[in-house]
């Protein structure tokens, strides 16, 4: 389960999220949450907390591969986390859903939670994917190619953790004078974007304090 964050966009929204967001998530069936504590399954696990939504982990350790077992690729073809069943989905039949951002789409549309304002979907929408195709993609290469990665790839290194610097700065700009990404509720977009942002330290390997440069992202409740 996750732990409630004390710094960056989401912890402050968090700390008010239950008081703004104008619709009660509504009680849902249990939820099978597969998970190794990483960036995109601790959104998921930050949603169900919020959401207050039953669920069961289901640990995939993918240090050991766990993430490749036929049994894990009948629900995720993949073979990445996170991932869930839905033991009782549309018809009331159990459902897999995969892929941090349609996960967070299906349970807050589900729950009826987190979604902020008709008025406010066209940009929740545009600023969810903008995380998915773009500030999460490159922070993970970032991270991947500054720790994991062979020797004499510096140009890789690079170039990714440029494009990571580049996309906190467009998320930095847009949160000047906003307290939520989008609208004036929390949704799943601020949860989306904490998931990579309190990974700020790994994605800017060396960096003394990696968020300085994005004062919109490190705020302190």
């Amino acid at each position: 389960m996750a732990e409630s964050p004390c710094r960056t966009i989401a912890g402050v929204a968090q700390s008010t999220s239950r008081t703004l967001h104008t619709q009660s998530p509504k009680k849902i069936s249990m939820i099978h949450f597969y998970y190794h504590p990483t960036p995109n399954p601790a959104k998921i696990a930050l949603f169900l907390e919020e959401a207050g939504i039953d669920y069961e982990l289901m640990p995939v350790d993918t240090s050991k591969g766990e993430q490749h077992a036929p049994s894990f690729r009948a629900i995720n073809p993949n073979g990445k986390v996170p991932a869930i069943v839905d033991t009782e989905g549309p018809g009331g039949k159990e459902v897999a859903v995969f892929d941090s951002t349609a996960i967070l789409l299906y349970l807050a549309e589900k729950s009826n939670g987190f979604l902020g304002s008709a008025e406010d979907r066209p940009q929740l929408l545009s600023w969810l994917m903008f995380i998915a195709s773009g500030l999460g993609p490159y922070s993970g290469q970032s991270v991947h190619f500054q720790f994991a990665a062979p020797e004499g790839l510096d140009y890789a290194a690079n170039r990714y953790r440029r494009e990571s610097d580049r996309h906190y700065q467009v998320l930095n700009d847009h949160l000047f004078g906003r307290r939520f990404i989008v609208g004036e509720e929390f949704t799943i977009v601020d949860i989306s974007a904490w998931g990579w942002v309190d990974r700020a330290s790994r994605v800017f390997k060396g960096a003394e304090d990696p968020l300085g440069p994005f004062p919109e992202l490190n705020i302190t409740t």
